[in-house]
């Protein structure tokens, strides 16, 4: 009888043991989810960041293709030329 007792606390003490296993591994489960959604965040932002700056770059690229500078000679014909058509067509489409 007596070893059914020491079987029925030692179950229970290992019982106790894995409610706090279960309770301290959905918490850290929690603080990781947390984690994640915070770094998921800022990789979002980095992104966006990211697309911010080569549009920007592409933007001043343009500009300096258009102002003429000596370095971007081959990209200011072709915007030229780019633009040239844009304003052909339109004036195709006002012509109609």
């Amino acid at each position: 009888m007596k070893s059914t007792i020491a079987y029925i606390d030692l179950l229970e003490v290992n019982i106790k043991k894995l409610i706090d296993k279960q309770k301290s591994l959905a918490a850290e489960n929690e603080d990781l989810k947390t984690e994640l959604a915070s770094v998921t965040n800022q990789q979002k932002a980095l992104f966006n960041e990211i697309e911010r700056l080569q549009k920007e770059n592409q933007t001043l690229k343009n500009a300096n293709a258009i102002l003429g500078s000596t370095e971007f000679k081959r990209e200011t014909k072709l915007k030229i030329n780019s633009l040239i058509k844009e304003i052909d067509q339109c004036i195709v489409q006002l012509a109609e």
